[in-house]
């Protein structure tokens, strides 16, 4: 292990250089927070993607078996597996709750339509065109050149409906800085029951854009994960196709 962390922090310095601009960050427990000010990528779009596959036991079987029977199934890239049939009742959708400088706070999310602004507070846009065309509202795009507008983001995933999938999903959450290499953070531990999950918090402390890895799954929805960042928010009932207020 001694071996391993070494050359982590070798690569790790490398990253925040600027210098890897053709690979990933990942965000782990061990090495959870990288700054976007030192690698040069504190401005711009900040892009948030959430992309997820089936576990290989639920794709119909073990993946041998899967593959023996569809043998074009090996052709197609895992990401593509997972917007499938077989994952048509599992629904993860993105959202981010948000604090300015002024003091202002607030949600950006599928439900109840609040889907923000780039170019104007909160300087947080939810899309729908992910790189799947998928209509679902999984990209999220933060505007760094308001920078100094924002004090934090929390970045999570939820599940809307059906029933609880984190256990049965291999989920991920890529950052693409204007600069330098991407982040990932995976929500890979075993939370059969969780409906929600704190991903990535995104803060700027004196001045330097912060990403900080999170992954703290919860049982509830969007008020559970506000009482354990002390948001402060009102929350309500909200449907993905009526807009009803959340706070």
């Amino acid at each position: 292990m001694g071996f391993l962390d070494g050359f982590w922090r070798g690569r790790a310095a490398e990253f925040d250089s600027g210098s890897a601009s053709s690979n990933a960050i990942e965000l782990t427990k061990r090495h959870d927070r990288v700054s976007l000010t030192r690698q040069g990528a504190a401005t711009g779009h900040l892009r948030v993607n959430l992309t997820w596959r089936m576990r290989t036991s639920d794709i119909g079987g073990s993946q041998r078996e899967s593959l023996l029977r569809h043998p074009f199934k090996a052709l197609k890239p895992p990401e593509v597996l997972g917007h499938s049939q077989s994952m048509v009742n599992v629904d993860l959708d993105l959202g981010c709750l948000y604090e300015l400088a002024d003091g202002t706070k607030g949600v950006v999310q599928p439900l109840g339509g609040f889907l923000g602004d780039v170019n104007a507070p909160p300087y947080v846009k939810l899309s729908g065109d992910d790189r799947f065309g998928s209509a679902s509202g999984e990209t999220i795009y933060v505007n760094l050149d308001h920078r100094d507008n924002i004090k934090r983001l929390l970045v999570f995933v939820y599940i809307y409906d059906q029933t609880p999938a984190f256990d049965r999903t291999h989920a991920i959450v890529t950052l693409y800085p204007s600069n330098g290499p991407r982040i990932e953070i995976g929500l890979d531990e075993r939370h059969p029951q969780a409906r929600s999950c704190a991903v990535v918090t995104i803060e700027n402390v004196k001045g330097e854009v912060w990403v900080r890895r999170e992954v703290k799954f919860v049982y509830g929805f969007q008020a559970e994960l506000d009482r354990l960042f002390g948001w402060g928010l009102q929350w309500g009932r909200g449907y993905k196709t009526k807009a009803e207020p959340q706070h």
